[in-house]
């Protein structure tokens, strides 16, 4: 199943996408939420609603499957074998040898979701002239818990979508830790929907990305240092997961910060992402205030 948030008829609805790919079948429930009270209806066993009404997906604007997560994303860096590679003599290379003993997780704020087509806004040089962008594979949490076991991770995976982890470096370097480089407004482009676990196997599909058409990025989810079982036990420990968290999984190699010089986004740059078996999100760049 695709569960989807759009807009239809000036309202914020959740649906599923129809078997012919080429309709959204609208949820008797209130879309506010986007997907997450779908989620935690699954997670309590329940039923989903009804199905009160069918719209073509051509044209329908799309937004976040999640438009507000009920927290911040858990984000994990460094977590391609290739790009930790492509970064080890980066800004990162005085902790590079340490890559692989634990998961690097560092958060986004909600705020910072915007839906496929959405234009993300570049803060202008005196604020941060680096941004980058990172394609990623995201985990939503169904059933939620704390402590999860590895061997039982998989079974609390609700399903996937897409993220791009919008990232701007210098600031990100300037104040040794992640979370302000990484929270600016519009800085997480999420979508195009959910897609259920029954449906993907998250833990072996490929993640490409283009830059204005040019390939950039291109890996496989088999290439992660920590797998998605081993990040959902670690994002648990201590802490509870709950229905509708978000875990973005980390990004491959390609990124603009790892290419020789540096490439950094620009206005009317155009990010494109997909991932098999979910299927494309896609923003321009804009700066603000600049037609």
């Amino acid at each position: 199943m695709r569960i989807a948030t759009l807009i239809h008829q000036g309202l914020r609805r959740v649906g599923k996408l129809a078997a012919d790919g080429q309709t959204i079948e609208l949820f008797d429930t209130d879309g506010q939420a986007g997907a997450l009270p779908l989620v935690e209806r699954h997670a309590a066993g329940a039923a989903l609603p009804g199905i009160v009404e069918r719209v073509p997906l051509a044209g329908a604007q799309l937004l976040a499957p999640l438009p507000r997560p009920r927290r911040n994303l858990f984000c994990v860096g460094r977590n391609y074998h290739a790009h930790a590679k492509e970064l080890r003599d980066s800004v990162f290379k005085d902790n590079a040898k340490a890559v692989d003993a634990w998961p690097i997780v560092f958060t986004k704020v909600p705020e910072c979701v915007v839906g496929p087509n959405a234009e993300v806004r570049l803060p202008g040089a005196a604020i941060s002239g680096q941004i980058d962008y990172e394609a990623e594979l995201a985990v939503v949490i169904g059933q939620g818990g704390r402590n999860i076991a590895r061997a039982d991770a998989l079974r609390h995976v609700f399903g996937y979508t897409i993220v791009n982890d919008v990232t701007a470096r210098d600031v990100q370097m300037r104040h040794a830790q992640w979370d302000l480089g990484k929270s600016f407004d519009t800085f997480c482009p999420m979508g195009p929907w959910i897609v259920t676990a029954d449906e993907l196997d998250g833990t072996d599909t490929r993640v490409r990305c283009w830059v204005n058409g040019e390939i950039r990025q291109d890996g496989r989810t088999t290439d992660l240092i920590f797998d998605i079982p081993t990040l959902v036990e670690t994002c648990s420990r201590g802490i509870t997961l709950y229905p509708g968290d978000v875990i973005a999984t980390g990004t491959p190699a390609g990124v603009g910060m790892g290419l020789t010089p540096p490439r950094w986004l620009a206005h009317g740059d155009v990010v494109r992402i997909e991932i098999d078996g979910i299927g494309v999100l896609e923003n321009r760049f804009i700066e603000e205030n600049r037609a």
